[in-house]
């Protein structure tokens, strides 16, 4: 009996050992993948999308993706960037109905990227891109883990009523929280509605607490208080712009320190 729980144990502490290569093996591939890609998003501005030179560095993305879903096939991250290639690049081989197959697997399985992406698409209705959901539903997903893209689109909509019900409260508090993460055009965006007068009282973030920790939340009502000056609170916001090289978080801020000069 003892020399079966021995084995069992073995056998799984060796099944853990696998995944966990296969994990690091796909992750490695992943890393690789999208190094190359990084190569391509440096010159593409620049060239022509379907430039042959491009053509080493699409493939070598697409191999190491491609690579990566064969050590590991639940690797969101191997899945959401071979489906942008699909998708979005002019890869020799690339295929849409793939490309869009694969961005529904990794946002269905949790991968917040993904999940923005999909939302984002399905909203500007791409052909190509078709689920079940609303565009909604996946936006949201990934605001509940605070992706930054998602949070400022999210923050649009309420900002403007588009899809949701108009709410300035909650557009404020997803502008807020994508500023943090460093978003240029979230901390414009608060940035500007501050300046109009808009504030964020604790009764205007209501919906959001039980996604927020006990610490989270007191620096938050800490940093909303209405004492604050709204000037040097948008101040900050368009500095957070600024150092992410936003001309428009530069010109905000010019535009301040003529306005205290003058005062």
């Amino acid at each position: 009996m003892k020399r079966l729980f021995l084995a069992k144990a073995l056998h799984s502490l060796n099944l853990h050992r696998g995944m966990h290569s296969r994990n690091k093996k796909a992750m490695d591939l992943v890393a690789k993948g999208w190094s190359a890609l990084q190569q391509v998003d440096r010159v593409i501005d620049a060239t022509d999308p379907d430039d042959y030179r491009l053509h080493p560095y699409l493939r070598t993305a697409k191999e190491n993706f491609e690579l990566a879903l064969e050590a590991d096939n639940m690797n969101t991250h191997a899945k959401y960037w071979l489906a942008k290639l699909h998708l979005d690049y002019l890869v020799p081989g690339a295929c849409k109905s793939i490309g869009a197959a694969l961005l529904v697997e990794a946002a269905e399985m949790g991968d917040p990227d993904a999940q923005y992406d999909l939302g984002r698409r399905l909203r500007d209705k791409e052909t190509c891109v078709q689920s079940d959901q609303q565009p909604l539903y996946y936006i949201e997903k990934a605001v509940d883990q605070l992706h930054p893209g998602a949070l400022y689109l999210l923050g649009a909509m309420y900002l403007t009523g588009d899809s949701v019900n108009k709410d300035i409260a909650s557009a404020l508090w997803c502008f807020h929280k994508a500023s943090e993460k460093g978003h240029p055009g979230a901390a414009i965006a608060y940035g500007s509605l501050l300046l109009k007068g808009a504030q964020s009282p604790e009764s205007a973030v209501i919906k959001f607490r039980a996604k927020e920790t006990l610490s989270s939340r007191a620096a938050r009502i800490k940093s909303m208080t209405i004492h604050e000056d709204p000037k040097e609170k948008a101040k900050q916001q368009f500095q957070v712009a600024a150092k992410s090289g936003c001309d428009l978080g530069l010109q905000w801020l010019n535009r301040l320190e003529v306005v205290e000069k003058q005062e």
